[in-house]
């Protein structure tokens, strides 16, 4: 790997972070604009990353099925063209649910439900944060006979066991905590994680298989852009947050930044030339 030259690249795009494991040893860190290894730092969509992870152990504990239709568990959406929205295709970003719910627009489980479809199910992948928050919806619904939230079984059933400290994560306006976004945890917190989903990766294959609308997207995480390298998958936020998985190098990759500018391509290419 050219950490340099991946470094330099992300220095010029406001790099507040770059950290780098391979085999699970530190091989290279670099901070920048008053950030260091213990500062928690916004993930922005980033954080949906959790949510494949957390649907795939949802699914073997026999909590939901990810082909299960969301009207299994909301009547209201069991007619038309909303019966054929899946869990799967929430977490793809292909339930024909409209661009919106990012940011500080991220609704609540409730405005979430009621969203109508912009396009047919399975058809089209659209961006954004409302398809996290109606799947959030469906877990919380599952969870109750457990006396869980979405948010404290990703604790206890993936970050905790795994000593992943996530430093405060947003909460929307009823108090719970939004999907898409709203963690904030240090680099090495977030190294944490990707090791992990890194060493089980074919536990977790089904987050790495694109969908017909965008084959680039899994379940909540981003497909390799580089051809030479179709293995990578990596967690993306606003700024150019990013987390990497690269299984040729054996290698985590955490960068944080605030870089409008930034690509993940360009990053990638300095990183692996």
């Amino acid at each position: 790997m050219n950490l340099e030259a991946a470094a330099a690249y992300a220095e010029r795009h406001a790099l507040e972070g770059l950290f780098v494991e391979r085999d699970a040893d530190v091989v290279f860190e670099r901070y920048g604009n008053g950030f260091d290894a213990a500062s928690a730092h916004a993930l922005y969509s980033g954080t949906k990353s959790f949510w494949g992870i957390a649907a795939v152990f949802a699914q073997e504990e026999g909590v939901l099925a990810l082909d299960e239709p969301v009207g299994a568990t909301f009547e209201v959406w069991n007619s038309g063209a909303r019966a054929r929205v899946t869990l799967r295709r929430l977490l793809q970003l292909t339930s024909g649910i409209g661009f919106g719910g990012l940011g500080n627009a991220v609704p609540v489980y409730a405005k979430a439900l009621a969203v109508e479809l912009k396009d047919e199910p399975g058809e089209t992948f659209t961006y954004g944060g409302i398809p996290l928050q109606v799947f959030g919806a469906v877990l919380a619904r599952k969870l109750e006979p457990l006396g869980l939230t979405p948010h404290a079984y990703l604790r206890e059933r993936v970050l905790d066991p795994l000593g992943v400290r996530i430093a405060k994560w947003r909460s929307l306006a009823d108090g719970t905590q939004p999907l898409p976004t709203g963690a904030f945890l240090a680099a090495t917190e977030w190294a944490k994680f990707g090791r992990f989903v890194l060493a089980d990766r074919a536990r977790f294959a089904v987050c790495f298989n694109g969908s017909v609308a965008n084959p680039r997207y899994g379940l909540t995480w981003w497909l390799s852009p580089l051809p030479a390298f179709p293995e990578i998958a990596y967690a993306s936020g606003s700024g150019g947050q990013a987390l990497y998985l690269i299984p040729s190098e054996r290698a985590v990759v955490v960068k944080f930044g605030k870089g409008g500018s930034y690509a993940h391509d360009t990053f990638l290419r300095r990183l692996l030339a």
